[in-house]
Parts: structure tokens; C-alpha cells; sequence
């Protein structure tokens, strides 16, 4: 049990994301005991493999519509045999972890109880010598899915990716072969110490290089994936080279331009997105005698979404990198690494970043912002052109976020409508606007005349659980919105 934990908060978070995760599950009664130990093996390398710090078995919940019901499932009082289930479930399980059942009451008589356990940390959790993991809702033997196990495997490397030694034996006279020191200095507007000596140092002191016992240098993932001249000249980063596609029409049958940018992010990153620009440029018009350029997007929530694409990545899965896609109606950028938090509370959640060093070294660069995820920024950007919310896709190996175009609100689809009308009042909520029908008229562009249209798409968000009215008792034009989980 985690000291000081408020146990009841954590049900009522856990309740309101979307569906179950691999690392949670809900019950409304008990499972025989060897089902729930296949469970604590499950919820455990599950955790690991989600990077959360416990799996959770939560008995009293509705799994479907995650409605508190509450159980007559009392862990304490239950035994196998002639053990306590507790003791037994421990002495069962292999390497010895700290199983936990907490029991707590959820209001009108309602009983609620937790199994608690602690994700694997440097083998896969056995229950009677068998390895498990959850697949969806169902656990399944971790033999059978060899992509999960190597990435529980990489889980256990306690050293963060960025800071592995990727390539070694360095000479002081060859490092500047495979990193460009003076741009650590030009990016931040620093003056050039004129040996390599003394920049050096500064890749010391960041931790992109490190000296060896022999004193030769070894370069980190960290030094390379910012500085590197060419990362092809690192194998074991050659695939985090950020790769764009662009295409004819919508499909990706007919690719018109595939360039791979294999210089370091931070030394790349403006150019990057120059390029991207230049892609997503549309016909030149003239405003008041000037000639202005029209961009499929704006600049500032493609500079978001490619940030934000090279900082959440996983560095751990091999053979896979940051890519971005562009279509004659979208832009696309994935990542190898499951998104860490739900996808609909990506606007409020506390930033966690996967690469802190990286992500820290590109804030100084303004590259990410210190704020957040930077997906608010996103969504600023495409309020202003009155374009859908991103759409973002995750699994557990790789993250998505899509930005559509559209040349007017009525080819919209309804999964854009309340996306945007949810991600729109969780935006202003956070920023402490009240949300009446007229602020979400301006975030869709649709005219005072045209209000019902707004109003059918607030019904259909309440309706699908994403909002709610904060009092409705009031008159139509009194109504606010607030998120669902406000």
C-alpha cells in the first residue's frame, strides 16, 4: 500500500478514461484464485511495459460502463486452501513482489476492492513459473507475443535510452567527424571557443559525450540525436532520422517527394520545418498590393506536431523513427512509443516526457514549449483557421497525430465535430473561459444564423459522455459546457 495514497481518486481517474488499459482492470466479483494470480503477472509486466509504476485489479466497477456497483469481494477474508490469498498469491509468485489488496467504501454502502501491484522491474513476473501479460482485455502467456517481451526487456535497462553510449573509442580529433561542436554554441547565441578542446567540454558537461577510461570519448544517443553530421553514422540510430513524405492526392500510392533529414534535431529542427512549410505551401494571393503565402496549415501547429514527434518518441524500439506524412487534405506524424497518457486528457494531464535530457535541451531551443505536450498549441493553431482538433492514435508501440483540412465545415465528419467541440471546451476550461454555444460558434466558424448547427453538436458530445452542462437548470442561452471530467 502506498503511504498517504488516496485510493478513492485513483478509482474515480481510472474510471474515466475511455476503456481499460493493459495495466487496469475492472470486476464486479471475484476470479478463482489461479485466474487472479495469471492476473497479478499480467498487471505487472503490463505496467512495466506502459511505465506505470502499478498494475490495479478493481473490484465493484462495471467494466463496461465503469459505473461504481460495488462487490461483495472481500480479499481479506478469502483463502486458498488453508492459506490467506494474499500469502498465497505471494508465495506463487516469482521474483517476490509487494501484492497488495486495499478495501475501501465508495459511498451508499457501496464496497470497492483493489489488488495492487508493483510493475516488474528487472525480470518479467511468474506466476507458477509462467510469464503473462494483458493483450486487450484478455491475459495472455507473454511467450506467445515476442514484440511485448522486447520491449518489457528494454524496460528493465534502468539507464534512460538517450544516455546509452552509441558509439565509442572517440579520438578528441575525430569527434568533430561526427558532431558538429559549434552549432551547441551558435543555437544559443554563445561565442565559439576556438578549440575543439574547450567545446568539448561543453558536450562533457551536457552529458552528450562522455570521457572514457583510455580518454578517448564516448558519444551518447543524447549527443548524437541533436548533433550528429550525419546519424547514419551511428547504426543503432540510422532509423531516427527524421523521415517526410509528401504525396499526390490522399492515398499513399503516388509519393512525390521522400526526404530523409539525417542530421541532428537540434541543428535540423528549423530547417525541418522550413521544408515542411515549402510542402504544405499553397497558391500565393495578393492582400492590399502585397503577396501573401497560403500555407494547408498553420506554421504553428506544424511546428508542434514535428516537435512534439521527435521528443515523445521511443528510442528504445529499434528500426523505427519520426515521420511525417503529407496529403492533399492532412498532415501526419508518428512515432515509435505509445502516447503516456490518455488521449483525451492530453490538453490537462501533467507533461511527461519520455526523453527528459532531449526535451530539456530543446525547450532552451524553443523547439517544445515548458508547458505541456505542446498539443494545446496545436489546437490553438488550428482554432484560428477554424480547422478540426488533431486527431491523435496510439498503441503500444507507436503514437499518430493527424491534421485535417477541410475547404468548409460542412465535409467535416462527425467524429471531427465532437472531437473539436471536446477538446475545444477542455482547452477553455483550462484557461478558465466559460464555454456558451456562441465561443464554440467562433471555434467551428459557423455564424450567429447558424447556431442550431452548434447546437446539435453539443447535444451529440453530452450525449457520447465527452461534456456536460455545468448547470441544467438555466435557460438555453445561459448554458455552459464544461469537460466530463471537470
Amino acid at each position: 500500500m502506498q503511504e498517504g495514497f488516496d485510493y478513492l481518486s485513483l478509482v474515480n481517474l481510472l474510471r474515466s478514461y475511455g476503456q481499460e488499459e493493459d495495466w487496469f482492470e475492472f470486476k464486479l466479483n471475484k476470479d478463482m484464485p489461479d485466474m487472479l494470480g495469471k492476473y497479478v503477472s499480467a498487471l505487472s509486466n503490463s505496467a512495466a511495459i506502459s511505465q506505470h509504476p502499478y498494475g490495479y485489479m478493481i473490484w465493484g466497477i462495471d467494466d463496461s460502463t465503469h459505473e461504481i456497483k460495488g462487490t461483495s469481494f472481500h480479499p481479506g477474508r478469502e483463502k486458498k486452501g488453508n492459506m490467506d490469498l494474499l500469502a498465497w498469491l505471494v508465495v506463487n509468485t516469482s521474483p517476490w513482489i509487494n501484492i497488495d489488496f486495499i478495501e475501501l467504501e465508495a459511498g451508499d454502502g457501496k464496497h470497492i476492492a483493489i489488488m495492487e501491484v508493483p510493475a516488474a522491474v528487472a525480470e518479467p513476473v511468474r506466476f507458477l513459473g509462467d510469464e503473462y501479460i494483458r493483450v486487450g482485455s484478455h491475459v495472455q502467456p507473454l511467450s506467445r507475443y515476442p514484440d511485448y517481451e522486447r520491449i518489457l526487456w528494454r524496460r528493465f535497462d534502468r539507464l534512460p535510452a538517450e544516455m546509452h553510449i552509441v558509439q565509442e573509442g572517440v579520438s578528441l580529433s575525430a569527434l568533430p567527424q561526427l558532431l558538429i561542436l559549434e552549432q551547441y554554441f551558435v543555437l544559443q547565441g554563445l561565442p565559439v571557443p576556438g578549440s575543439v578542446e574547450k567545446q568539448a567540454e561543453k558536450f562533457l558537461d551536457e552529458g552528450f559525450v562522455r570521457k572514457q577510461d583510455d580518454g578517448a570519448f564516448g558519444i551518447t544517443a543524447l549527443g548524437a540525436l541533436l548533433f550528429a553530421r550525419d546519424l547514419r553514422q551511428f547504426p543503432s540510430l540510422a532509423s531516427k532520422a527524421l523521415r517526410i513524405i509528401s504525396y499526390t492526392g490522399t492515398g499513399r500510392v503516388n509519393a512525390s517527394s521522400d526526404i530523409t533529414v539525417t542530421e541532428g534535431y537540434a541543428i535540423s529542427f528549423e530547417r525541418t520545418c522550413s521544408l515542411v512549410y515549402e510542402m504544405l505551401k499553397r497558391s500565393e494571393t495578393i492582400d492590399g498590393g502585397l503577396r501573401k503565402e497560403n500555407f494547408l496549415f498553420p506554421q504553428a501547429s506544424v511546428r508542434e506536431l514535428l516537435g512534439n514527434i521527435i521528443i515523445h518518441q521511443d528510442l528504445s524500439i529499434a528500426g523505427s523513427g519520426p515521420m511525417v506524412e503529407i496529403f492533399s487534405n492532412r498532415i501526419e506524424g508518428s512515432n515509435p512509443g505509445s502516447l503516456l497518457v490518455p488521449v483525451d486528457r492530453i490538453i490537462d494531464a501533467p507533461p511527461r516526457a519520455r526523453n527528459e535530457a532531449l526535451a530539456a535541451f530543446l525547450r532552451r531551443l524553443h523547439v517544445c514549449e515548458e508547458r505541456g505536450s505542446g498539443f494545446d498549441r496545436m489546437e490553438e493553431g488550428l482554432e484560428n483557421v477554424q480547422q478540426p482538433s488533431p486527431l491523435v492514435e496510439t498503441g503500444v508501440d507507436y503514437t499518430r497525430i493527424k491534421l485535417f483540412w477541410y475547404p468548409s465545415f460542412k465535409e467535416w465528419t462527425k467524429a471531427d465535430r465532437l472531437r473539436t467541440c471536446y477538446f475545444a471546451v477542455c482547452l477553455k476550461y483550462i484557461e478558465s473561459i466559460p464555454v456558451s454555444n456562441a465561443v464554440l460558434r467562433l471555434r467551428f466558424g459557423i455564424s450567429q444564423a447558424n447556431s442550431a448547427v452548434i447546437s446539435r453538436v453539443i447535444g451529440d458530445a453530452i450525449d457520447a459522455g465527452l461534456i456536460r452542462m455545468q448547470d441544467d437548470s438555466v435557460g438555453a442561452k445561459a448554458r455552459r459546457y464544461e469537460p466530463y471530467w471537470a
